[in-house]
């Protein structure tokens, strides 16, 4: 029986269509519906504040009130699973691809999941990244064979929109000015110290990394990003993989 009320209270508390649950009671005895009302709102409201503070420029795009209204709908289809709420929120992008209040701001997608990427990386294990002295160690014949082990940090982001300018514009982080080249970013997210930093891939990047990523080895990393442009240039590409603490460590 205790499980049953659990469940009636679990779906209550999320469907502000549905009575309160029989077995429920105030302390004094008066008006429970009045106060399963405001205790369901205090919850929703939590869990839309903490999309909030995971979203800040997605809530900056659209607005508080619809970021609000779409949160809460949200909110009632995908309740947390967990007492965490750090990771709270990681189906919300998919959730948005299909409601259609939010066709009308294409890119808000792809805002969201680079600011899931950013949070992630914000609470990954703590590493430090690999340097040019471990790239210096590897034998120059061995080299095409070295392997690289991602720091946990380290998240890859492709989206046909501008995404990583747009999120910068709306947090502040550059003149907001109106963008120009609406062309799609390529974006490495890395935390090689204690701030999160965002970087736009050069040409080929993001086929580097990502051949990189998915276990192969230098040699045939470079051949992936330069099949795929011509423009890649290996010697930055290996510098950037240092610079901004995408690294690990290398393995031959």
């Amino acid at each position: 029986m205790l499980a049953d009320l659990q469940e009636s209270f679990r779906q209550a508390l999320l469907d502000p269509a549905l009575p309160v649950p029989a077995g429920v009671t105030s302390h004094t005895m008066k008006l429970p519906p009045r106060r399963f009302a405001v205790y369901r709102n205090n919850v929703t409201m939590g869990l839309v504040n903490a999309l909030a503070s995971r979203f800040p420029a997605g809530k900056k795009i659209v607005g508080s009130e619809f970021f609000d209204a779409m949160a809460t709908l949200f909110v009632r289809a995908h309740p947390p699973r967990s007492p965490v709420l750090m990771s709270y929120g990681d189906e919300l992008p998919a959730f948005v691809e299909s409601f259609a209040p939010a066709a009308e701001v294409p890119y808000l997608v792809d805002v969201l999941r680079l600011e899931i990427a950013r949070s992630e990386a914000y609470h990954a294990a703590d590493a430090p990244a690999a340097g040019l002295e471990d790239l210096q160690a590897i034998d120059p014949e061995s080299l095409g064979e070295a392997k690289v082990v991602f720091h946990p940090a380290a998240r890859l982001l492709r989206s046909p929109w501008p995404v990583a300018t747009i999120h910068a514009l709306n947090m502040g982080g550059q003149e907001t000015t109106p963008i120009e080249d609406w062309s799609g970013e390529d974006i490495l997210v890395t935390r090689p110290r204690l701030e999160v930093l965002t970087t736009l891939l050069p040409s080929g990047g993001y086929a580097f990394l990502t051949a990189l990523h998915e276990g192969q080895n230098l040699g045939a990393a470079i051949e992936e990003a330069a099949g795929r442009s011509p423009a890649f240039e290996p010697g930055p590409a290996l510098a950037g993989l240092i610079a901004h603490g995408a690294a690990l460590r290398f393995t031959v």
